[in-house]
C-alpha cells in the first residue's frame, strides 16, 4: 500500500503531524509512506524512521502541474491531508488518487473522498490531526502515536555542547514569532532574563536570523546582557533541536520551538497573546500557558498579526515578569 500525507503549513504544524506518520505505520506497517512538505521538512523529517520518502514543495522552483504529475506517477492508493489549503484537496484530486482524506473545513474539501470534522474547541492538533486515521477501516485506537518524533544522530544529539552548554544546566528562551503580535514584549523578556540571571540561572536565547533584531531588543533590557549566550542566528535547526532537548526549560511564544521541546520532554511555559488554546496548540506535556483570560479582543486571529488591530497590544502589555517567572518556578518543580 501507498500513502502519501500533504502537509505545506508551517514548522510547528509538521512537527506536530509526525504522531500521524507513526500511527499511520503502526496501522499499516508494510506501507510505502510518502509526505510533501515544504523544504524544511528535509531537517525536521531527517532520521524519521516512518516516512519512507519526502517530496519537497518550493512553490518558486516547481510549478503545482508538475507536482501534481509527479505524484500521479507515483500511483498512491491513499492521500491524507492536515493541511486546510485549496491546493491539497485539489492537487491530490487531479493526481488522482482513488481515497482521499481531509478536513470538512478544509478549502475544496468537496474534492475528498471522506470528510472528518474540523473544530476549534481545546482539540490539540495532534489528536485533531489523528482523526483523520478514524474512517480508515483498519483504525485502531491502542495504535495511535501521541508524542512528536525528531530523532537525532549521535552527532546531531550532542551538537549542543559545541556551544560550551551543559544538559539540564540551562533556560532556553525564544522570543522570536513570524507574526510581531505572537511576540511577548521586549522589555518583559529582558526583565525576566534578568531576574533569572540573578537567581544564578544560565541563560541560552536561541531564534533564526529573521528573529535576531527582535532579540536585539530583548538584549537591550537586559541589565546583564554579556552573561546570556545568545546563539540567535548562530545554529541550524538541527542543532537548534539538540539544545532544547538538554535544556532544563523553555521560555517561548506560541510558536514552533514548544512543539520541539513537546517532542523532547523539555519543560515549557509557553507565552499566549492574540492566540487562544482552544485553537489547540498549546503544550501537549510538561508546559504551563501564561495569558490574560476575559479579553474581548481575544483571539483576533489564528496566527496573530503585523500589528494590534486595536492598537493596544494589551493581550502581550498586560502579561507582567512575575507572572511570567511564576510559572517557570511552578514548572520547574511540577511539569
Amino acid at each position: 500500500m501507498k500513502i502519501i500525507v500533504w502537509q505545506t503549513a508551517f514548522l510547528g504544524d509538521l512537527i506536530l503531524t509526525t504522531p500521524l506518520f507513526s500511527s499511520l505505520k503502526k496501522l499499516y506497517p508494510s506501507a510505502y509512506l510518502s509526505v510533501i512538505t515544504k523544504p524544511f521538512g528535509k531537517e525536521v523529517l531527517k532520521n524519521n524512521p516512518d516516512v519512507d520518502h519526502l517530496i519537497t514543495f518550493n512553490k518558486k522552483t516547481m510549478s503545482n502541474w508538475e507536482l501534481i504529475k509527479s505524484i500521479k506517477s507515483q500511483k498512491y492508493d491513499l492521500a491524507i491531508s492536515p493541511h486546510r489549503s485549496h491546493r491539497a484537496s485539489y492537487s491530490l484530486f487531479l493526481a488522482r488518487i482513488p481515497e482521499r482524506i481531509g478536513f470538512d473545513k478544509g478549502g475544496f474539501s468537496f474534492l475528498y473522498t471522506k470528510k472528518v470534522p474540523h473544530r476549534f474547541d481545546g482539540t490539540h492538533e495532534i489528536e485533531r490531526n489523528l482523526k483523520l486515521l478514524s474512517v480508515l477501516p483498519e483504525y485502531d485506537s491502542q495504535k495511535l502515536e501521541k508524542i512528536p518524533k525528531l530523532p537525532l544522530d549521535e552527532r546531531e544529539e550532542n551538537s549542543y555542547k559545541r556551544f560550551n552548554l551543559k544538559d539540564k544546566d540551562y533556560i532556553i528562551i525564544a522570543p522570536g514569532s513570524k507574526w510581531e503580535t505572537k511576540r511577548w514584549t521586549a522589555k518583559g523578556y529582558g526583565q525576566v532574563i534578568d531576574r533569572l540571571l540573578q537567581e544564578g540561572e544560565n541563560i541560552v536565547t536561541i531564534g533564526s536570523p529573521e528573529d535576531k533584531e527582535f532579540t536585539d531588543k530583548v538584549l537591550q533590557y537586559t541589565k546583564h546582557k554579556d552573561s546570556v549566550k545568545n546563539l540567535v542566528g548562530k545554529t541550524n535547526l538541527r542543532e537548534t533541536f539538540s539544545i532544547i532537548k538538554h535544556g532544563k526549560l523553555l521560555i517561548s511564544n506560541d510558536s514552533a520551538p514548544v512543539h520541539m521541546a513537546v517532542a523532547y520532554g523539555t519543560p515549557v511555559v509557553d507565552i499566549y497573546g492574540p492566540t487562544v488554546t482552544e485553537f489547540g496548540f498549546y503544550p501537549y506535556r510538561k508546559g504551563k500557558v501564561v495569558e490574560i483570560k476575559n479579553l474581548e479582543c481575544r483571539p483576533c486571529g489564528l496566527h496573530g498579526h503585523r500589528e494590534c488591530p486595536i492598537g493596544t497590544h494589551e493581550c502581550m502589555e498586560k502579561i507582567s515578569p512575575d507572572l511570567v517567572l511564576e510559572n517557570v518556578q511552578n514548572c520547574l518543580q511540577n511539569c
